[in-house]
């Protein structure tokens, strides 16, 4: 005998295609999400400090912007020591210096993407000043080719060996990413009370920074510098990541969650300039990027590692700001309604209450 209730506990065939087609349409944003910034990565108005004589700066960077239109913007310096300083400092990413010995300063630490461009700049260099050398010798009337100028090219700021190609500090952001996430959603769901959320995603945060950075730099060598500020960088940055999300859910409820699992993963995470500088990201996402949690990190860890001599005051401020900025949203979820009480914690409760009663009946 069939049971009559068992149509009524099919799904209707049309919520069945409107699962399928909204399951199909996340799985193509996520694609794009990640894929985007790596397909349409192109370097835009890269900073390269340029140092030499007047008469021949002007030529190279008119020789260099003919080959990759609007990839470099030059920025003059007075000799080699002041182009060596904006490398440290960050202010740009490589420097030619040019003379009677010219030299090409990149910094793989700072990106190994852009070490490779100058490196092919150099050998432009190279072929351009040997054929200028040439053609003056033979317009001279000298009787032997003027010895060959080598273009010499110097890493400042070199990776460390313990990770040579930067693949460890480039993959250590989106575990970072996918840890302050995993924290604040799974604290929103196990914890009830505002405040005992706070207290949890600061032990949580306090204790993942000192755990990973012992990963990361004792263990695997992707970080440089001191263990301590390391693990600082990174506990403000999975509080930066799971306070907001936390703090979504006090004032918004559990919809909360996926707010800020979609600002972090699929807004903040592509832009973040973690894999390319953000100059290679088309404008104004590159600099957009910096504002969120994964591109402050993604900075600070790198200049934390590598360039003790950057100011990295900026990407401090940004992970400071995503944290307090998830506690002041528990605090207002907390204090919302008379007594400070939350809707979600209610309702755990009221459910809880129910499920007594018909255990009981």
């Amino acid at each position: 005998m069939s049971n009559p209730d068992a149509t009524t506990t099919r799904t209707p065939i049309g919520r069945v295609v409107a699962v399928a087609l909204a399951l199909a349409a996340v799985v193509a944003v996520i694609v794009l999400a990640f894929s985007w910034p790596a397909v349409t990565a192109e370097p835009k108005n890269l900073p390269i400090a340029i140092a030499g004589p007047a008469d021949a700066v002007s030529p190279v960077e008119q020789a260099v912007d003919d080959q990759s239109a609007g990839a470099i913007s030059f920025e003059e310096v007075d000799d080699r020591d002041g182009a060596i300083a904006g490398i440290e400092t960050r202010e740009v990413y490589g420097a030619i210096v040019l003379g009677r010995e010219p030299e090409v300063l990149v910094s793989s630490a700072s990106s190994l993407a852009v070490s490779q461009l100058l490196g092919g700049v150099a050998a432009q260099l190279e072929e351009g000043v040997n054929a200028q050398a040439a053609a003056a010798a033979q317009a001279a009337g000298a009787p032997t080719a003027p010895p060959h100028i080598e273009v010499t090219v110097t890493d400042v700021v070199p990776l460390a060996d313990t990770d040579p190609r930067g693949t460890g500090l480039t993959a250590a952001l989106f575990p970072l990413v996918l840890g302050g996430m995993l924290g604040g959603i799974v604290i929103s769901l196990a914890v009830i009370g505002a405040m005992r959320r706070v207290v949890a995603v600061l032990v949580y945060a306090a204790v993942g920074g000192l755990a990973l950075a012992g990963i990361l730099q004792g263990w695997f060598g992707s970080l440089q510098g001191d263990y301590w500020l390391n693990s600082a960088a990174i506990a403000l940055a999975l509080a930066a990541v799971a306070a907001p999300i936390t703090g979504l859910v006090a004032l918004m409820g559990r919809s909360g969650i996926a707010v800020g699992a979609v600002t972090m993963l699929l807004v903040a995470n592509p832009i973040s300039g973690a894999a390319f500088p953000k100059e290679f990201l088309p404008v104004p996402w590159g600099e957009a990027g910096q504002w969120f949690p994964p591109g402050a990190a993604a900075t600070l860890m790198r200049d934390l590692s590598y360039f003790p001599s950057a100011d990295a005051t900026f990407p401090w401020l940004v992970l400071a700001a995503w944290a307090a900025g998830g506690i002041l949203l528990s605090l207002i979820g907390h204090f919302r309604e008379a007594g400070g009480a939350e809707p979600d914690a209610e309702a755990s409760v009221a459910e809880e209450s129910h499920r007594e009663a018909s255990v009981t009946v």
